[in-house]
This record gives structure tokens, C-alpha cells and sequence, in this order.
């Protein structure tokens, strides 16, 4: 079989239905092993015009030489090879993808990436050559999470960044194919919704009298508001003239350096309005009267900083943060001798008691921020079939009356 000559190349359609041009540009004066150099487009046309540039030199139009391009790790030679240069490891690519492709996720969002990266992905992938990154290989360290117990949603999430990661690496040709798609996962049984019941709500409102947080938790009880929506609540989008709460935005961490919390955009992106009963009107209206006071007898040491107008905050005028709910709950859940209930609960037990008093699912999707009603039908599906249930039973009862 002679050699190719210079100037002689061939073409093939990758596995993405990209083209891949290889060119001979020269052979190696000691081994005298030829030298080729790959180009890549979306069509045959333009992969051959590339072809010819490489050829030409990379004159044509006036371009650059193709040797005097730049070469690194962030922006390698596509001549390299068909996955991006050969050095580079599974932990370089995340580091990349975390800081240039992420632009359009919340800042809580980043700060989940971000710790999975760190925590899991980097430690056991992290220096794996990126072109050798396999399907088993990834099999094996979800297997293994699953033996340390961590639940099937955990490594679903684990696997939904690592997947978004390696399909960027595809999109940006570093990858002929995503590795993690093969993947098999544990299959994910969603936790079922435990609300308080009745007497627990009177157990817990007993034991809120008075509290400093009375007014925020029963805004989430009876609003069904995020943690969030509700230390980021402005008093500008209480309206008291309306009857109704606007939720714009809630408070969110950030690891912005110097920028410790921010307003952020909602779950699902979207504005939405509440109209609450009107006990938590007057429930806010009286609670506008305390921080009033207390900003006056605070004077000069009111600190409201980079959130003006909170409804909620401490009694200098600060930020309430999520962590902060957390820990406050848990102490008066535990005085009411409620122990096992979370925050989220909160929100289910007014979902559940929206149902329970008379409210449709769409209506209910709306004030719970829900993206579908289809979801929330499916989350309380089993509220509406117990209400079915009792309804089925008035109606036996009273056809046994009548007989």
C-alpha cells in the first residue's frame, strides 16, 4: 500500500452526523511517519472548504496560518482528535462546563452542580482521560452509591448533571457520544406527602402563639408559599387593598464572592398571585405593626442591607436564611411533640386542606406554583381519591335511608 502523498485527504460522517475531513500535511523528517490533521462541519461542502484553507495554509479570506492558532486545553485544535485534545481529563471538561456553559441556571441550581462536581464527580472521574470515559464505568459508580445507601432520587440528580455535562462535551465535539446515557438507574418511588392532620395543625398552632415566627408559618400554612418565596416576600407585593400576595422572587444562596444571598427568579420562572383567606391578611397586617416597632425602637441599627422591605426578618431588619426556618421549626415542632414533619410539609398541608375545602386542581396548580396541574394532580391524586371514597359512602347511606 504506497502513502499517502500530501494533500491527500478523506472524509467520513461521524456517529453525531457531523463530517470529519483528515488531510496529510507533511511527514515527520526523523520517523518519516506521516503527518495528518482532521477538520469537522456540519456538511460535506463545508468540511472540504476546510479542507482546502488547511491545505492553503489557512491564508484563504486572510485567516491565520493553521499552526499559529492557539492551543489549549479550553480551546483545543479540532486537528487534534475527534474528542478534543488527548489530555484532557473528565475533571478539566467539568471545571469548563461549570464555568463557561451554566450561564442560564439559578444561582441555587449552580451551587448544587457545583457540589456534586466537587464531591463526586471530580474525586472518582476526575482523571480519567475524557476520550476514555465509559458507559461501565459510570454503571459502576452508581451501583456503588447505591450500596452506601444513598436513595435512587440522590443518584438520579447526580446522574442528570453528569449526563448535562458529557452531552455538552458531545455538542462541542470533545465527545463522539455521551457515555452516561446507557445507564441504568435505580428506580426512583416518590416519598408520599405527609401533611399534618387536623389535630396536629391545632397542637402546632398552639405552640406558635407568640413565637417570633407565628406570622411566617402561618403564611406557609395557609399559603402553601416556598421557604424562599418567603423570606424573600416584599411588603410591595402584599396587597392589602386587593386581598392578594404577589410572588415575584424568593432569597436565594449564592457563592458569588462578596454576594452571599440574592433575589432569585422562582422554581418554575413564572409570577404568580395568591389571594389568602383573609385571617392572614389581618395575621400580616398585625405582623406590619411589630416590625414596625421594632425598626423604630431599632433606630440607627435597623439593617435592612441589600433587602429593603422584607416582610419577614429578624428584629434589627435582616435577612431571615433558609437554614435559619429550618432549625426554628424543628424547635417548635418539637414543642408541639411533632418531631417528624419537615418545612415542605408546611406547603403540603395547605395543598391537602385547598383539596379538602373545595378547591379545583387547576386552581390549586396555580397557587402552589406547580408547572402542570397534571402534576400536582398526581402528587395529591391520592387526597382526591379518599375525598371519592367518602363521597361514594354518603351516597350508599343515604340510598340505604331512602330504601
Amino acid at each position: 500500500m504506497r502513502k499517502r502523498a500530501n494533500g491527500e485527504g478523506s472524509m467520513r460522517k461521524r456517529s453525531n452526523g457531523s463530517w470529519e475531513g483528515r488531510i496529510t500535511v507533511g511527514a515527520d523528517p526523523v520517523t518519516g511517519k506521516l503527518i495528518s490533521k482532521s477538520v469537522y462541519g456540519r456538511t460535506q461542502k463545508e468540511v472540504r472548504e476546510k479542507m482546502k484553507v488547511l491545505l492553503e495554509g489557512g491564508q484563504q479570506a486572510g485567516g491565520p496560518p493553521a499552526a499559529s492558532l492557539p492551543q489549549s486545553a479550553e480551546f483545543p485544535q479540532s486537528a487534534e482528535t475527534p474528542t478534543g485534545p488527548k489530555e484532557m481529563t473528565v475533571g478539566e471538561w467539568l471545571d469548563i462546563w461549570l464555568k463557561e456553559y451554566l450561564a442560564d441556571v439559578k444561582p441555587g441550581t449552580m451551587i448544587n452542580y457545583e457540589s456534586v462536581v466537587r464531591l463526586f464527580l471530580k474525586p472518582v472521574f476526575g482523571s480519567i482521560p475524557l476520550s476514555q470515559l465509559r458507559t461501565p464505568m459510570i454503571q459502576k459508580f452508581y451501583n456503588k452509591l447505591r450500596t452506601e445507601d444513598r436513595s435512587p432520587k440522590y443518584i438520579k440528580n447526580i446522574h442528570g448533571i453528569f449526563h448535562r455535562a458529557l452531552d455538552m462535551a458531545v455538542r462541542v465535539e470533545y465527545l463522539d457520544r455521551n457515555p452516561s446515557t446507557a445507564c441504568i438507574l435505580p428506580k426512583v418511588v416518590e416519598k408520599p406527602v405527609t401533611p399534618l392532620d387536623v389535630p396536629e395543625q391545632k397542637r402546632f398552632f398552639e405552640a406558635l402563639k407568640g413565637n417570633p415566627f407565628e406570622a411566617l408559618f402561618l403564611t406557609a400554612v395557609f399559603t402553601g408559599m416556598r421557604v424562599g418565596e418567603l423570606i424573600g416576600l416584599t411588603w410591595d407585593c402584599v396587597d392589602f387593598e386587593h386581598g392578594v400576595i404577589r410572588v415575584e422572587k424568593q432569597l436565594v444562596q449564592t457563592r458569588v464572592k462578596g454576594q452571599k444571598y440574592v433575589f432569585g427568579t422562582l422554581k418554575n420562572g413564572k409570577t404568580r398571585v395568591i389571594t389568602p383567606a383573609p385571617y392572614i391578611l389581618e395575621v400580616l397586617k398585625a405582623h406590619q405593626a411589630v416590625q414596625s416597632a421594632q425598626k423604630k425602637a431599632a433606630d440607627d441599627l435597623w439593617d435592612e442591607g441589600d433587602f429593603p422591605g422584607l416582610v419577614f426578618t429578624h428584629a434589627d431588619g435582616s435577612h431571615y436564611s433558609q437554614p435559619t426556618i429550618w432549625k426554628e421549626l424543628q424547635d417548635i415542632l418539637a414543642a408541639a411533640g411533632l418531631e417528624h414533619h419537615r418545612v415542605h410539609d408546611l406547603r403540603h398541608t395547605f395543598a391537602v386542606n385547598s383539596i379538602i375545602a373545595g378547591d379545583d386542581i387547576k386552581t390549586l396548580q396555580e397557587n402552589m406554583g406547580h408547572y402542570s396541574a397534571a402534576f400536582t394532580l398526581d402528587r395529591y391524586g391520592h387526597v382526591t381519591e379518599t375525598m371519592r371514597r367518602e363521597s361514594a359512602n354518603r351516597m350508599q347511606a343515604f340510598i340505604e335511608k331512602m330504601a
